[in-house]
């Protein structure tokens, strides 16, 4: 199965895709969704996100600047005040 994860921004719908994994930059540490996490809430520091598309694949990093990242039963949604594709 495959996580459903979206990047928002105050002006668009950056992302929305299914992918295997994304870690996360929260404020107190980095941490790794997949399919199937626990539900939560963080807020974001100013630090790279990493998405990878399959297990093994190579990562795409966007550098995420302030927000809040929710995991649900639908997935994983970010919430970020500004990002910057690398």
């Amino acid at each position: 199965m495959a996580l459903k994860f979206e990047l928002v921004t105050p002006a668009r719908l950056e992302r929305s895709i299914e992918v295997y994994m994304v870690t996360v930059p929260g404020s107190e540490g980095d941490f790794s969704v997949l399919e199937g996490h626990a539900p939560f809430m963080a807020t974001l520091r100013n630090a790279p996100l990493t998405i990878y598309a399959t297990q093994g694949a190579a990562p795409e990093v966007i550098e995420v600047e302030g927000g809040f990242a929710e995991v649900n039963e639908q997935g994983l949604t970010v919430l970020a005040e500004h990002v910057t594709a690398s």
